[in-house]
């Protein structure tokens, strides 16, 4: 980038893009209706006010859906020599509604960073919160490739992985994969809301993983399910469908068929989840085991530095703590070469292996 580049909305993403362009020496210029949002994210160093004669090269749009268009709009027209992106996690809509208000769309492409925390806000915001992750570009041919280079740089000197979609590709791809997960989440964890305290403190990590995004904006959310509703729609329609097949089976377990149809519907979600990308985007298998930890000061970093010290490379770490226990869980995912080796190195030192 060359800059000044200007970020419209200081919630998580706008502080964050403006945190991570300051840490590159680019000028960020911030503007928010909040003035309470933008004295924080100017306060945290991710920019300056707007100043009058502002000629940025870049606008990055980073307000809720409901508004984005016509914030891109205004953005078009006050500033003609910039060109505009957005952040909002639809983009079919706002492209449709900016071609309805005939705003300039020559110099406006939608993207999306697939990247966020449970929190929100600009204290939230990290300059490092792109790193790795994927970064969609929606192009249309209505802005030529010259033009969207801006964008392409932003991308790449945040740290993230350019990933370039049609608006329509783009929607039914976040459907499958962010926003009906958020819906299953959802219900997943409405179901715990009249629970028997008894019953949730028997809860492990598997409820924790499936409903942790059910703690999301309800507001954000209803404007995102309501910008792709038909795609959401009809992946929940087959949803439902799966669901059926399995509400059927449970009737009668003991029916003849009952049993199979359980187990091809486990079989299946099998198959799913080894099409996930592993590790930088690699379809890579990885072997886990799970150390038992004390629940004392140190002791993870302990383990993993003695992990370091035998050069086998941690490629993922997921830490549970044991109910009603001082004991924690450390399960570490590794290369398969590396699991009996390192299972044995670490018994050797007086670690407990689970199993």
């Amino acid at each position: 980038m060359i800059g000044p580049v200007r970020v419209v909305g200081t919630g998580l993403l706008g502080t964050s893009i403006g945190l991570g362009l300051r840490a590159r020496g680019i000028e960020v210029i911030l503007a928010d209706a909040s003035p309470t949002n933008l004295s924080i994210a100017i306060d945290y160093g991710a920019g300056r006010a707007a100043l009058t004669g502002d000629r940025p090269q870049l606008i990055v749009v980073c307000v809720p859906p409901d508004v984005t268009a016509e914030i891109v709009a205004r953005e078009l027209e006050s500033f003609p020599d910039a060109i505009v992106t957005d952040v909002a996690s639809v983009k079919l809509a706002p492209l449709a509604e900016l071609r309805a208000r005939g705003a300039d769309v020559s110099r406006y492409i939608g993207s999306h960073p697939l990247a966020g925390r449970e929190r929100g806000g600009p204290l939230a915001g990290r300059a490092d919160l792109f790193l790795g992750r994927p970064w969609v570009v929606a192009a249309h041919d209505g802005i030529s490739y010259q033009q969207a280079t801006a964008i392409d740089d932003l991308i790449l000197d945040l740290g993230a992985t350019l990933v370039e979609m049609s608006p329509e590709d783009h929607d039914r791809s976040v459907a499958l994969v962010s926003h009906v997960p958020q819906v299953v989440s959802t219900l997943m964890a409405r179901r715990l809301t009249d629970a028997p305290a008894a019953s949730l403190n028997l809860a492990g990590q598997g409820l924790r993983d499936v409903t942790r995004v059910a703690a999301s904006d309800p507001e954000l959310w209803v404007q995102i399910l309501g910008a792709n509703a038909a795609p959401v729609r009809e992946i929940l329609v087959a949803y439902r469908d799966d669901l059926d097949r399995f509400i059927e089976a449970l009737a009668e377990p003991a029916a003849p068929g009952a049993r199979r149809r359980v187990a091809e519907e486990l079989a299946g979600g099998n198959a799913g989840v080894s099409r996930l990308p592993g590790k930088h985007g690699h379809d890579r298998r990885f072997v886990s085991l799970t150390v038992m930890v004390d629940d004392t000061p140190g002791q993870i970093a302990r383990l993993l530095n003695e992990i370091g010290a035998l050069g086998v490379n941690v490629e993922d770490l997921r830490l549970e703590h044991s109910p009603g226990a001082e004991l924690g869980l450390a399960e570490i995912s590794v290369l398969p070469e590396a699991v009996t080796r390192l299972t044995e190195e670490l018994a050797a030192r007086g670690w407990r292996i689970a199993g």
